[in-house]
């Protein structure tokens, strides 16, 4: 059956990397397509103005998911040998809780930080209520790492965790935020997967920049 994936924009959508990070962790073929720049519902999503409800968005035949939880979740019942969730019951049940955790939560460290792969904003002053977002997310990571023995947060295999985390890596260099070594190589690891230079190259090949999202506030 034909796939599709859409996305948004590939400089600022941290939820349409996350989609195609797991879509290309499953290993599955499947078609891009873009949203128009000036749609003015993609733009209500990247500025944080209207719920993530459009994309990404997998198309797969007649099947349509969205939202990236369930995006993952239909690609390891599809692809489940891929390790998008670990195959130990209680490593897959932490996975399962870290990624609910980044799906529902750090609003501040969205708003303070938005994904611009473009950009770099050395010592960059963040925000105090975001400073407590980015704790938590180095806790979460320096306890997977531990746990689990890295290079990713589930041991030697990416899952869909990493996918999950993935933009928050982004925002970290973007931002200049200190980290501590643990986490700076993290940082480090994801960058370096051939998948993340694809989406870095496309994203500054994007023409158009939303000025909103341009501010160093």
């Amino acid at each position: 059956m034909a796939v599709t994936l859409t996305l948004s924009s590939k400089n600022y959508s941290s939820w349409s990397l996350r989609g195609w990070l797991m879509a290309r962790f499953a290993g599955l073929s499947f078609k891009e397509e873009m949203v128009e720049q000036d749609d003015a519902g993609a733009r209500a999503e990247l500025l944080l103005l209207a719920p993530s409800v459009r994309v990404p968005r997998l198309t797969h035949g007649d099947i349509s998911v969205w939202d990236t939880l369930a995006i993952g979740e239909y690609l390891n019942e599809l692809k489940p040998d891929a390790g998008l969730l670990p195959a130990d019951a209680a490593a897959r049940a932490h996975c399962r809780s870290i990624c609910g955790e980044m799906h529902s939560g750090f609003s501040a460290l969205r708003s303070a930080l938005p994904m611009n792969l473009k950009a770099h904003f050395p010592k960059f002053t963040v925000w105090s209520r975001a400073n407590g977002d980015i704790e938590r997310v180095t806790e979460i990571w320096r306890d997977c790492l531990t746990r689990y023995g890295g290079p990713y947060l589930f041991g030697a295999r990416r899952s869909m965790a990493d996918a999950m985390y993935a933009p928050v890596a982004t925002r970290f260099i973007t931002y200049d935020v200190p980290l501590d070594e643990a986490c700076a190589a993290y940082c480090q690891t994801i960058m370096a997967m051939p998948e993340m230079g694809e989406w870095v190259v496309a994203a500054k090949l994007e023409p158009d920049d939303i000025e909103e999202l341009e501010v160093e506030f």
